[in-house]
């Protein structure tokens, strides 16, 4: 069953959780993770494709646009809408919304930040997936 992993950042860290998910795909790809980030829009996954190559000096995490890149050499996908090919490992969800194609992945990582209207979908997404039964953990990085 899916694991779902809700990071809550601090209070001061309002729209932080772009650079959360550059942290968190470094650290999969670094275990030889594979990793799909879930965006809300087109403009929102190209923007996480420009925050990769620049969100730390000398971090280098190889990434792509779904549409775009070569699924079998690229470990960090990010795109929206439709089910990223075979992708089933990491799944990061910055939209919104639950994707219907969250069950397919390992884990999945909602990323919340203190902007109200992520908090109040948040909270809703929490409540589908304990609705369903799915193991919930929570890290408080505010800590």
């Amino acid at each position: 069953m899916t694991r779902i992993d809700f990071y809550i950042l601090a209070q001061a860290s309002r729209g932080n959780r772009h650079l959360l998910a550059c942290r968190l795909s470094e650290k999969a790809f670094r275990q030889r993770r594979r990793v799909y980030i879930h965006t809300a829009s087109a403009e929102e996954a190209r923007n996480m494709d420009r925050l990769l190559w620049t969100f730390r000096e000398g971090s280098f995490v190889p990434h792509g646009l779904n549409d775009q890149a070569n699924s079998e050499l690229t470990p960090i996908l990010i795109g929206c809408g439709d089910a990223p090919g075979k992708e089933d490992d990491v799944l990061i969800n910055l939209a919104p919304e639950v994707p219907s194609f969250f069950s397919r992945f390992e884990r999945v990582a909602e990323l919340i930040d203190q902007d109200q209207e992520v908090r109040t979908t948040g909270r809703k997404r929490y409540c589908f997936y304990r609705d369903r039964g799915y193991p919930l953990y929570s890290h408080d990085l505010s800590l």
